[in-house]
This record gives structure tokens, C-alpha cells and sequence, in this order.
């Protein structure tokens, strides 16, 4: 570098002063820069000779230059990764390759906790109510759309009512006169025996089994004494001044004739058919 030459581009007298030969050729430091050097593949501006060059692949960087494109961290000394010819820290690339939290999008790091759902993924901190926005974590859940909810709110927002203790129906329940029940609430009115699956009746808006209809309840038949209760045979009743019979209990007194939809007529207090009565 002491050899006297004019520079290939300016040609100024290079004696005595430093310079660089490109392709064999001698060049002024300041013309090395301006028509030689290499641009930093970051900021564009040439990479001087006094500046350390830091090179791979094929593209160059001020050292300065040579940091993380998504954090900015300086990589001269520090162990590196390319993607999408972007050059970024092994924590960085480690987040860009890592699948995306469905709650917040950021990346799912390996070793995170996570909640994985209908094909997707979220962070155990993220994957919350939908109304309460509370973390579901090892709790139950249900899904309303593509919503989920914890138990306690599914079951306030969606589920049937009660109409006896107000308390949300979750599973099984009693439909009667369109409105929702309990099965362990829809029982018997005197002995609280549970109704769901059995026979049962309505007197005044309360309801009964069969057994605390029949006894506390049922009129009883003028004819044989006993409880009308329109189950099984003798479903139709007769009624006449105040009492009532059994369809088959409605008889003449003396000759047993079936008096249903015929004419009758009571005297002393029995039933008699026509042809009796006028005996």
C-alpha cells in the first residue's frame, strides 16, 4: 500500500496516502466507498473500509447493522436464524415458526401451557369465559357458537329455569303444561313422591299420583264406593244432584240395567230405569 499510483477513479496521487486495490486496481479510499463498497443490506448505505463488515449469503451489514428484525438485538456475536431472508435471534424465529394463540395471537412458545380446542390453540391464561371472561383452565365448559362459557354461565344465560326451585335445569328435567321442571321437583302435591315416568293427575292447579289422588282427593262412587279417578276402565263418570258414579256403576237398583245414556229415574233416593220405576 506504500507503492506511488494515481487512483483508478479520480486519479489522485495515492503517494504517501492509504488506499485499496479492487480487481487489481488502486482506488482512493473516498472513491472505494462511493463506487466499491458493498451496501448494508439493512440500511443501503455503503460499508466503508474503516467499518467491520459482517457478510452471509451473498448480502452484507454494517455490524451495527447486523441485528434482529423483529427485536432489534445486535447479532455480531450472538447466534442467529434466517426466515424470509430476514435475519432474526433464535427466540424470535422460535416465536415466528411457533403456532398463534386463538385468544390473543401471539405465539404459543414450546414449553407454554395451552389449551387446545376444536383444532385450535390458546394460551392457558386466554382461553376464558366468553361472559365472565374468566380462565376456564380445568374447569367444565360448553360451547355456544364458536363461544365458550364455564358451567355457571352457560347455565344463567342458556339453560331452562326450574319453575319450582328457579335454579337452571342442566340435564334431564320434566316438561308439563310448557313449562320446565326439575325431575326430583315435579312430585306429588301431598306425598312428594316424584312424578317423572309415572301416572299422574291435576286437581286445581296441584298435581297428584295415582295413590293420593284415589285417597285425599278422588270423588268416591255413589255406586260402589269407590274413588273415581278416570284411570282404566270407567273412564266416563255420571253426575246427578250432586253425586257421582263409575259409567259401569251407573245401574238400575233393581234390575241392574246399565242406565248410561238412557232415561232414569231416581226415587226414594235409588236410580231406577223406566220400566222399574212405573212397577
Amino acid at each position: 500500500m506504500a507503492e506511488s499510483s494515481n487512483c483508478f477513479y479520480c486519479r489522485e496521487d495515492l503517494g504517501g496516502k492509504r488506499f485499496v486495490r479492487n480487481e487489481g486496481r488502486p482506488v482512493c479510499i473516498r472513491c472505494h466507498t462511493k463506487f466499491c463498497a458493498n451496501s448494508c443490506a439493512e440500511c443501503r448505505r455503503p460499508i466503508p473500509v474503516e467499518s467491520k463488515e459482517l457478510s452471509h449469503k451473498g448480502r452484507y451489514w454494517h455490524e451495527e447493522c447486523f441485528r434482529c428484525a423483529k427485536c432489534y438485538k445486535p447479532l455480531a456475536k450472538e447466534p442467529f436464524s434466517t426466515k424470509d431472508d430476514r435475519i432474526m435471534c433464535g427466540k424470535c424465529c422460535s416465536r415466528e415458526d411457533a403456532p398463534r394463540c386463538h385468544g390473543c395471537y401471539k405465539a404459543l412458545l414450546p414449553g407454554t401451557e395451552s389449551v387446545e380446542y376444536k383444532g385450535n390453540s390458546w394460551h392457558d391464561e386466554c382461553f376464558t369465559c366468553f361472559n365472565c371472561k374468566q380462565p376456564i383452565g380445568s374447569l367444565s365448559f360448553l360451547s355456544k357458537g364458536t363461544d365458550v362459557y364455564c358451567s355457571p354461565c352457560h347455565d344463567k344465560k342458556f339453560a331452562k329455569h326450574c319453575v319450582c326451585c328457579k335454579k337452571a335445569i342442566t340435564s334431564g328435567g320434566v316438561n308439563y303444561q310448557d313449562q320446565p321442571w326439575h325431575s326430583h321437583c315435579f312430585v306429588c302435591s301431598s306425598c312428594s313422591k316424584p312424578l317423572a315416568g309415572t301416572s299422574f293427575t291435576n286437581h286445581q292447579d296441584q298435581v297428584f299420583c295415582v295413590d293420593c289422588y284415589k285417597t285425599s282427593v278422588a270423588k268416591k262412587c255413589s255406586g260402589c264406593q269407590n274413588p273415581i279417578t278416570g284411570f282404566g276402565k270407567g273412564v266416563n263418570v255420571v253426575n246427578y244432584e250432586g253425586s257421582s258414579w263409575h259409567e259401569y256403576c251407573f245401574n238400575c237398583k233393581r234390575c241392574s240395567l246399565s242406565l248410561s245414556n238412557k232415561r232414569f229415574v231416581a226415587k226414594g233416593g235409588d236410580i231406577l230405569c223406566a220400566d222399574c220405576s212405573e212397577k
